[in-house]
Parts: C-alpha cells; sequence; structure tokens
C-alpha cells in the first residue's frame, strides 16, 4: 500500500524533495495562495508549526493556481509573500495543480484517500487540509473554511 511518502515534489527552492523526509512526523499538507480570502490561514498553519514541530509536526504548503487565478506569482514571489506577511518557516513547495489531468500525483492520492462532502474527490478551493499520520496515512481531510487552530486536538491525537 502507498503512503504519501512514496511522492516527491520540488520545493520553492527547485530541489526535488522526497515526502519519505518526513517518515515518523505528523503532517498538514495544504493547498495555499495568496490572493486568497483565506490567506490569513498562513497565520494559523505557522502557529501550528510552531507549537507542534519540535514534537514531530511539519506543515506541508503547496501553492495553486487553480481557483480564481489566487496565485499567480513565481516560486521567489510566492516566498517572499509568505515570508514578509505571515513569517512562515514551514516547507513550501513548487506551485502544482490539484484537480484535472496536471493534478501533482500527490493530490490524486491525498484526495482518493480522503474524499470530501458526498464522496466528491475534487478539491473545492485554496486551503482545503489533509491530515497525514507517522506512518504516511491520510487521517482527515478538512475543507477551506476550518481554520488551523480548530485542527490542533486533531493534531495532538497523532502526536
Amino acid at each position: 500500500m502507498s503512503t504519501i511518502h512514496s511522492f516527491s515534489a520540488r520545493a520553492l527552492g527547485g530541489d526535488e524533495v522526497s515526502l519519505e523526509r518526513y517518515a515518523g512526523k505528523v503532517l498538514l499538507i495544504v493547498n495555499t495562495a495568496s490572493e486568497c480570502g483565506f490567506t490569513p490561514q498562513y497565520a494559523g498553519l505557522q502557529t501550528l508549526y510552531d507549537g507542534y514541530a519540535a514534537r514531530g509536526f511539519e506543515v506541508l504548503g503547496f501553492p495553486c493556481n487553480q481557483f480564481g487565478k489566487q496565485e499567480p506569482g513565481d516560486a521567489a514571489r510566492i516566498a517572499g509573500f509568505c515570508q514578509q506577511n505571515y513569517g512562515v518557516t514551514f516547507p513550501m513547495f513548487d506551485k502544482i495543480d490539484v484537480n484535472g489531468p496536471n493534478a501533482h500525483p500527490l493530490y490524486r492520492y491525498l484526495t482518493e484517500e480522503a474524499p470530501g462532502v458526498l464522496g466528491s474527490e475534487a478539491i473545492k478551493w485554496n486551503f482545503t487540509k489533509f491530515l497525514v499520520d507517522r506512518g504516511g496515512a491520510v487521517v482527515k481531510r478538512y475543507a477551506s473554511v476550518t481554520k488551523p487552530e480548530s485542527i490542533a486536538s486533531d493534531i495532538e491525537k497523532l502526536l
């Protein structure tokens, strides 16, 4: 059986990163955007990361421009925006598609493992979140409207 550790993705800095690097850690994987109504969630994601990283928790951000063209920038612009506006220090990856024929294989896997409302697999909007356990299994999917701080108790259970 596959886990998220079977995948790799390109970091904003350009390096290919095997997600095996995160084996043994609890993960929150999020598709992000810099010009979205949910963009302030970066602050909550960073707070979770700051609070739990020492216990084996990581947030992985995947910028996506598929929803209202709300992530138009290149890697340098995205990195600068996240750092300057929200002090983001958690890993950010290169911009990807999360739906459709060009969806990143990781997101195809995530949506199959944790379908949304009424079993739909498609990501509905930016800041959809997936919680992954230490073994790489997808535990839960959260809608864009779910604030990061409300996920803290679920993270605690896995740590």
